[in-house]
């Protein structure tokens, strides 16, 4: 099987270089960031520090530039999250009770097409899907292989009621971003270039697609570390960026806002709304709530509020746990530092 990709990259400079304020490097916080080029491990890429939007701190290792574009992995997730709002502000979708039949008619008497949006978006969808079981029907690497995706995707079996479960796989995401498609009547990456992308002045990007040509809504987003801090920080302006509004402040609430408690089955993280997470991080004693977006290998934007703040960082620790534990660990280090 051949893979198609999308892939779209225009020319021009990035979207912090462009159009963000000159950056003034905080001496506390470039300390942080230096102290981890000697990290034990050669994968750490890159972070960016952004305060009130501004440069605080950005650095780079391993051979990582401002201008590499680099594979967020599951923190696509998130992104999708914001092409479905933007698909509901602009009328092309009604809302996330819609099931998913509404816009794939295809999937009508399918386990995956009476679901409605607001569970796939809460990984609540239901199916035999998990992506730490390679037994499992859904999962991930057989979304990967099959010939015929959205086949296999109506294929899929249903394990418990929508709604009722948490169950983190990446076959629900891959709804999400296939649903955008429907409802837009075009690819999400093509939708993604003009009511995300373009406006918020991301010029370098990808996005790959699957062998159907239905852009991957699970993750294979690469973005510069500069684009990837640039989208926290319109998610922490509750959608709007440079004075340009992107989403809607109230879906940028719900999506953050916590649908379900997943601190049992994930260390790094208390809540989860619409693929974004949260947990409030207790620094020099004190709570600090903290909303971000998580890839494989340690891929985050931490977008934290109370300080004005967003931490992106990039990591190609794939497969790897101390990736995670590293870029919390960063986070953490900067909010000590930083001034509140």
């Amino acid at each position: 099987m051949i893979s198609v990709k999308v892939v779209i990259i225009a020319l021009g400079a990035a979207a912090l270089c462009a159009t963000a304020p000159a950056p003034h490097i905080d001496p506390a916080l470039d300390k942080v960031l230096a102290a981890f080029k000697h990290d034990d491990h050669p994968d750490l890429r890159g972070v960016v520090v952004l305060h009130d939007g501004r440069v605080v701190a950005e650095r780079y290792y391993n051979g990582e530039t401002a201008n590499t574009l680099h594979d967020i992995r599951s923190a696509g997730k998130s992104v999708t999250a914001l092409m479905v709002g933007i698909a509901i502000d602009r009328g092309k979708m009604h809302g996330v009770d819609d099931t998913v039949w509404t816009y794939w008619t295809e999937s009508k008497g399918s386990a995956i097409g009476d679901v409605a949006i607001r569970d796939v978006l809460t990984m609540r969808s239901g199916l035999a899907a998990f992506d730490e079981d390679p037994a499992s029907p859904g999962n991930e690497d057989k979304l990967d292989e099959a010939p015929d995706p959205l086949a296999f995707l109506r294929s899929v079996p249903r394990a418990d009621p929508p709604g009722s479960r948490y169950r983190y796989n990446s076959l629900t995401a891959y709804t999400a971003g296939l649903v955008v498609a429907k409802a837009t009547g075009q690819s999400m990456a093509d939708f993604a270039r003009t009511s995300l992308f373009r406006p918020m002045g991301i010029r370098r990007w990808k996005w790959a697609s699957d062998a159907a040509g239905y852009t991957k809504g699970q993750g294979n987003l690469s973005l510069t570390t500069r684009d990837f801090a640039a989208i926290g920080e319109m998610v922490r302006g509750e959608g709007l960026y440079r004075g340009r509004r992107i989403v809607s402040a109230g879906w940028i609430r719900n999506a953050l806002a916590p649908k379900v408690n997943i601190s049992a089955s994930d260390p790094y993280a208390e809540g989860y709304g619409y693929f974004w997470y949260s947990k409030v991080q207790q620094i020099n004693g004190k709570p600090v709530p903290v909303s971000f977006a998580s890839g494989n290998g340690g891929n985050k934007i931490y977008v934290v509020p109370s300080r004005h703040m967003v931490v992106a960082i990039t990591s190609s620790a794939y497969g790897h746990g101390y990736g995670q534990r590293r870029s919390e660990a960063i986070l953490k280090a900067i909010l000590a530092k930083d001034r509140p």
